[in-house]
């Protein structure tokens, strides 16, 4: 008897299975956005294996802001190979305004980074990072916290004091290669890729790349938007 009612006795006072369940603290809230099917599956395998976010979805940039409304995640991982994904975070952030968006492929290169910060990303994963540093990130932005390199870092706070001096969206087009700022030149001109490429004596297909990262470093989606730019002379 005395031994049941010890035993009763731990019992009642020791957390049960169901409380413990309660107690742990919620997995942050993790959507896929990727337009390779391939990659936001396996991404989203590895994540789900690891542990430490849950993944609440995955999905195309086109039917990412759909989804979104009805899952609600805490963070959007998202691929950055797509061009139109420089587009997403804003959008995004008007339907959940306090979601946080963690980039993944990214160049570790200044303007593509730069490119991610005036876009609204809260932090990014490069190119050659792993599952662990994807979970990093997505805990970090969650803090609200950036890891980058100290070369960037230097970068990013002398945009902000650009920004701050009222000098306007010159600074942007200093991101672009000599090249890539004489085509920005025309192409605010209004001349097409045609008369580009006779004017600079390139092929067709070389003036076509050059106007694709060129409206991908500037996070604009039309080429008719880089007329609003303003050049350094």
């Amino acid at each position: 008897m005395s031994g049941a009612t010890s035993g009763q006795r731990l019992a009642a006072t020791g957390p049960c299975p169901a409380d413990v369940r309660r107690s742990a603290p919620a997995l942050p809230r993790v959507y896929v956005v990727s337009e390779v099917r391939l990659y936001r599956e396996g991404l989203t395998s590895c994540l789900t294996q690891q542990g430490a976010l849950e993944v609440v979805g995955a999905g195309s940039c086109a039917d990412a802001l759909g989804y979104i409304t009805d899952v609600r995640p805490e963070v959007l991982l998202l691929d950055l190979v797509s061009r139109e994904s420089l587009a997403i975070p804003r959008k995004a952030m008007l339907i959940l305004p306090t979601l946080r968006v963690v980039a993944f492929a990214v160049a570790d290169l200044v303007t593509d980074v730069l490119a991610c910060a005036e876009a609204g990303i809260s932090g990014y994963v490069p190119n050659d990072g792993s599952v662990e540093d994807v979970v990093a990130a997505v805990l970090r932005a969650m803090n609200d916290e950036l890891v980058c390199s100290p070369r960037v870092a230097s970068l990013l706070f002398r945009q902000v004091a650009i920004l701050s001096s009222g000098r306007g969206v010159a600074p942007i087009a200093t991101a672009l290669t000599p090249r890539e700022r004489e085509i920005a030149k025309l192409i605010a001109r209004g001349l097409p890729n045609k008369i580009i490429a006779r004017e600079l004596r390139l092929g067709p297909a070389t003036i076509k790349n050059h106007v694709h990262n060129i409206l991908q470093k500037l996070n604009l989606q039309r080429r008719g938007e880089v007329a609003r730019l303003q050049f350094d002379v």
